[in-house]
Formats: structure tokens, sequence, C-alpha cells
């Protein structure tokens, strides 16, 4: 039996990646559909997180950056005690992966979707 809600714990995961933007698309990582997925493990009563996460495209001059606010963004939450970030670029990011809130806030900033 887990000490953890793993729910809560996601959720929490997800509310700390919507503080962290895009700097040319004024949408933030999870909404713009570059978190692919979100696993938690808990192993010795401690969670281990990895992530896959791709970018909008694959010669994008802040990747290193965004991997590593997404390191921290994660690691500050209390129940996590090891963050793995891997970058994927299958499949490749596109549009389609935005979600519904992600369109609203491009659009309203005047991006075409």
């Amino acid at each position: 039996m887990s000490n953890y809600n793993l729910e809560e714990i996601k959720e929490k995961i997800v509310a700390q990646l919507k503080h962290i933007f895009d700097p040319e698309i004024p949408v933030n990582i999870y909404d713009l559909g570059l978190i692919y997925k979100i696993n938690l493990e808990e192993k010795n009563k401690l969670i281990n997180c990895k992530i896959d996460m791709t970018l909008t495209s694959p010669g994008c001059p802040v990747a290193d950056s965004l991997v590593n606010d997404v390191t921290y963004a994660v690691k500050v939450i209390d129940e996590v005690e090891n963050v793995d970030v891997n970058l994927v670029f299958d499949p490749p990011w596109d549009k389609s992966k935005v979600t519904d809130d992600g369109k609203d806030i491009m659009l309203a900033n005047g991006f075409l979707i």
C-alpha cells in the first residue's frame, strides 16, 4: 500500500509545469503540449518522477534551460525525491498537441493555430 496519492502528486507537478513558458510562444510548456508523459514510481518510500518532454523544434536554442527548469520545478515538490527529464523528438511536436487552454491563450495573443 502506497503512502502517497500519486494522482495528487501528479497534479502538483502539472501545476508547477504550468509556470514554465516557451520563450517564443506565450503559453506554458504543459498547455503547449511539450510534456508527453509523467511517470511516478514509489521506491523505498521515495517518489521518483520521470518526464518525457519535447521541444517545438529539435534545434531549440533553449533546450538545456527548459530541461533544467522542468527538473527544478518538479524537484521542489516535497514528495518528489528524484526527477529524470527525458528529451524526446518522436513523435515530433505539432500544433495538435496544444491543449484547449493553450489554444485560447495563443488566440488571445494573436497566434494563429
